[in-house]
């Protein structure tokens, strides 16, 4: 059996403006070190202007 691990990144800040998103790295090796598998990057649809608002880190390990 799995069990699952969901990691939201926000991408947009005020007024439409792109942040850094780097910290996505962080987060999986961070993740990786606890016991987790990376299993998908999701990205939302976009907005009407080109950009997502946020990405959604999916994780994956052995239940225990």
């Amino acid at each position: 059996m799995k069990e699952y691990k969901f990691e939201k990144i926000n991408v947009k800040g005020l007024a439409g403006v792109y942040q850094k998103i780097d910290e996505y790295h962080d987060v999986i090796h961070e993740s990786a070190k606890e016991g987790w598998e990376l299993v998908q990057v999701f990205t939302p649809p976009t907005s009407l202007y080109g950009g997502a608002a946020f990405i959604e880190i999916i994780f994956s390990r052995d239940k225990e």
